[in-house]
């Protein structure tokens, strides 16, 4: 069985035939049947690939910035998941970059006039040729509006989504083809990661939902003065381009010694890491990317969150369990961070329960106390995805976001402030952005069903206690358990009865007219005894009868079954 090969994608299925042959995969080559798309030469290459081994990180990296926008996403996507990679590869993975040759400035006003209806020169009042960075989804370029407003114009490229769409058509091909086939596919499920990879990426290539994002993002972090979000002009913005205001500040990499004693840092540290607590524990929206190209630090010392094209959103229970699983890491509970890991994953055939506890445990103990030049919190939240992949349980996509996001919010700390620890703010900090989230429950209203329900089980609960009392002591206190369908069992086995008991009376009818065929008889029917030969039809009729009925009263239990079965899923 291989990948059925589409003719409009062989160049794709070639580019990632050469990345397996790359890295020492010929095995997989071969099983898919990509092996097809490629040349002569290429398999010669791939032997002397063979020989060499598998190819290292850094080049596996160095291949996805060459295959263009959309692995290099996948690459940055795959970085997240430590249940998937060694921690070489993530590591290697989260350090792509995006930069490619800038489009032509002819191009990129081209687009904004077909986008916006209006010439570059009407909308602004100077437009900077030159772009400040330059990617394979789009580049940004800085601009002055009529009105003296500083900004920035984020302009897509053209055709980018028709070769966003074939690569991933191509992909969902060999991922189906790995989800079927491949025991690393059923643990895995490719299929799903890459839906998963597909929609983030088209919300990316929408600049429309970046825009909304900005917008929700500062509103929720509105109480956090010393954390700064661009403000995107909006009828300046389409699903191709987007305005927002500019902002003036350097990566926090790039702030030098001396320019570090010109700044709080264990201020700055603290207010990040309060603003994601109570953008992932309060909000359920947060910033999944904050790498430390991401976080600028502003001419007025505040910290700006720049580039919202990746996002995470958590609902109600799962933000619960976010809640108690920072919570129980920060505090060094490690039974009780497997325990909820345990909750939150989807278990595999193949789950070791204990094994996982216990890895669980030990990994929190060992890093409990870890200061941040030591340990990047971080790091525990991504090794829960490791270690639950390796003892079959498979991580939700909101943990292993969490687990990169705060990885990079660990390093943006420590070049902050080297000694910030990023488990006391956690524990600091928590029940601050908790007791928020009530108080904000409660003055919407949310509170009132619990209220109302609380209302009623007081009220109703003298009535019920006196009728169990009455009961137990009149001694007709009873205890209904479900947990065999007696009835169903008795039809069972009457069933089984009548079909044993139809049986023997076959037989008889088949011994009694073996032992007539020798008994003289005028009475003849096809040359041989009449009443030999009637118990011989009747026997016949009833086994025919017998075998009709056994299949058809199978054939429905056997589709009752499945339509119960689809009704629990």
């Amino acid at each position: 069985m291989v990948v059925a090969l589409h003719p409009r994608h062989l160049g794709r299925y070639r580019d990632m035939a050469r990345l397996l042959i790359r890295h020492g995969r010929r095995d997989l080559l071969q099983t898919s049947g990509l092996a097809d798309a490629l040349a002569a030469e290429d398999l010669d290459a791939a032997d002397a690939a063979d020989d060499g081994g598998p190819a290292k990180a850094e080049e596996l990296a160095a291949d996805l910035e060459r295959m263009g926008a959309t692995y290099v996403k996948l690459g940055q996507l795959l970085s997240t998941r430590a249940d998937l990679l060694s921690p070489t590869y993530t590591e290697a993975l989260s350090r792509l970059q995006d930069d490619v040759t800038p489009l032509d400035a002819d191009e990129v006003e081209a687009v904004i006039d077909a986008e916006l209806g209006t010439k570059v020169s009407t909308l602004f009042a100077s437009f900077e040729r030159a772009p400040l960075a330059s990617a394979s989804l789009g580049q940004v370029h800085r601009a002055t509006m009529r009105d003296g407003r500083e900004v920035v114009v984020k302009v897509q490229r053209p055709g980018v989504r028709d070769q966003v769409k074939g690569d991933i058509e191509a992909l969902r091909d060999i991922a189906a083809f790995l989800d079927r086939h491949t025991e690393a596919g059923r643990r895995y499920g490719f299929g799903d990661l890459l839906d998963e990879f597909a929609s983030s990426l088209w919300d990316e290539l929408d600049y429309r939902r970046e825009a909304a994002n900005l917008e929700r993002l500062a509103s929720d972090l509105a109480d956090h003065p010393l954390i700064v979000v661009p403000k995107p002009i909006s009828d300046y913005t389409s699903s191709r381009v987007l305005t927002m205001s500019y902002v003036d500040g350097r990566k926090v990499t790039d702030i030098g010694p001396l320019g570090q004693l010109d700044l709080d840092g264990n201020a700055l540290a603290e207010a990040l890491f309060k603003a994601y607590l109570s953008q992932i524990l309060d909000h359920g929206f947060f910033h999944a990317d904050p790498h430390p190209g991401n976080v600028l630090v502003t001419a007025d010392g505040r910290l700006a969150l720049i580039d919202l094209g990746m996002v995470a959103r958590l609902g109600p229970e799962i933000q619960e369990r976010l809640v108690k699983l920072l919570l129980a890491v920060s505090e060094g509970r490690g039974e009780e961070v497997a325990q909820i890991s345990l909750q939150m994953g989807e278990a595999l055939d193949d789950l070791d329960e204990g094994e996982f506890t216990r890895r669980v445990a030990a990994l929190v103990g060992r890093h409990q106390g870890s200061s941040v030049g030591d340990l990047q919190a971080g790091a525990i939240v991504v090794e829960l995805s490791r270690i639950g992949g390796e003892c079959g349980l498979r991580p939700p996509p909101a943990l292993s976001m969490l687990g990169k996001a705060l990885l990079n919010l660990d390093l943006v700390a420590r070049t902050l402030d080297a000694d910030f620890d990023p488990n006391d703010a956690i524990r600091r900090h928590a029940g601050e952005v908790l007791q928020a989230r009530l108080w904000r429950s409660t003055s919407q209203g949310n509170v009132m069903a619990g209220v109302m329900e609380a209302k009623e089980l007081i009220e109703r609960f003298p009535g019920r206690a006196n009728r169990i009392l009455e009961n137990l002591a009149q001694n007709e206190f009873r205890v209904k358990v479900d947990s065999i369908d007696e009835q169903e069992l008795m039809r069972g086995f009457q069933k089984v009865a009548n079909r044993v008991t139809t049986g023997l009376v076959i037989a008889a009818l088949v011994m009694g007219a073996a032992l007539l065929m020798r008994i003289p008889t005028e009475h003849r029917l096809f040359g041989y005894p009449a009443l030999a030969i009637v118990l011989f039809l009747v026997a016949a009729g009833s086994g025919m009868a017998l075998v009709i009925s056994i299949f058809l009263t199978d054939r429905r239990g056997n589709r009752a079954r499945s339509a119960t079965r689809r009704r629990q899923r």
